[in-house]
């Protein structure tokens, strides 16, 4: 499996990238690709067009309902619902399965609308009409086409969960999505081939537990979990990613960078597509 970054700027979007967005696709065994997108931040529908057309992605996987990580199905739903090939009956386009933590159809509703009350009655401003929700559960694990995608709950202001994501080789990735330090990352990121996690805040700065990772705690999870590599991201655009991925290097011992916007990541037997 191969994943793309679309975006990778912690908490906002930054000068350089959109905020969190990663394109996730691999093969099926009769040759079909499958597409995910991994969260759609706030900036992130504009760059995931430079690698895919919209139409063609198989789900979206929402960590966690903050801005940073979903306000872009917005953008979404706008595409999925007013294209004019859908306005005019060229193309009946399905609805696109959206697994997200609870309440995730009402939050990007209310996002999306002004007054509901003073929309027509027959305004269709239902995201069920484009999207199908599906709630996220700690540890109950689900499939998209030839990925097995498990979720972990971790710790941070919301319901926010990891992803621990097998693909059709048996290779693994980890994604953090949003957390401090928790037993449920430490599970998600056992043994992964690549963990994709989150470092958004800087040891001697930020001092608030509970919310984001910085670079050391990030490369002491790592270690723990046995991870193969670790791949540091949303890093917000007033940090220096070489000071967080100094403190990574002082906790973690193995394959070890920051990502950055439209790098492609190989997984598992498509690793040296790494570029």
């Amino acid at each position: 499996m191969r994943l793309t970054v679309i975006g990778c700027a912690g908490s906002y979007p930054g000068p350089d990238s959109a905020a969190s967005c990663y394109l996730l696709q691999a093969e099926a065994a009769d040759g079909t690709t499958t597409s995910i997108a991994l969260d759609l931040g706030n900036g992130a529908l504009s760059r995931l067009q430079h690698h895919i057309g919209l139409d063609q992605l198989d789900a979206i996987v929402l960590s966690h309902l903050h801005p940073d990580h979903c306000m872009d199905l917005c953008g979404m739903y706008v595409y999925r619902t007013y294209h004019p090939d859908v306005m005019n009956g060229t193309t009946v386009r399905s609805v696109l399965p959206v697994f997200a933590p609870e309440g995730a159809k009402e939050r990007l509703e209310r996002a999306y609308r002004t007054d509901p009350a003073a929309h027509a009655a027959d305004d269709d401003t239902d995201f069920s009409a484009a999207f199908d929700f599906r709630q996220l559960r700690n540890r109950e694990g689900f499939r998209v086409g030839p990925f097995l995608i498990e979720p972990s709950l971790v710790e941070h202001p919301v319901e926010a969960y990891a992803l621990r994501i097998t693909g059709p080789d048996g290779a693994v990735l980890a994604y953090s999505g949003d957390t401090d330090a928790c037993p449920g990352l430490v599970e998600a990121a056992r043994d992964a081939d690549v963990f994709l996690c989150e470092a958004a805040f800087q040891e001697g700065r930020d001092s608030v537990r509970g919310i984001h990772l910085t670079g050391h705690r990030a490369g002491q999870i790592a270690t723990e979990a046995g991870a193969r590599s670790l791949r540091l991201t949303h890093i917000p655009a007033w940090t220096d990613p070489e000071a967080v991925l100094a403190e990574a290097a002082g906790a973690y011992a193995g394959p070890l960078s920051a990502v950055r916007v439209g790098e492609r990541i190989g997984v598992g037997h498509d690793r040296l597509a790494t570029g």
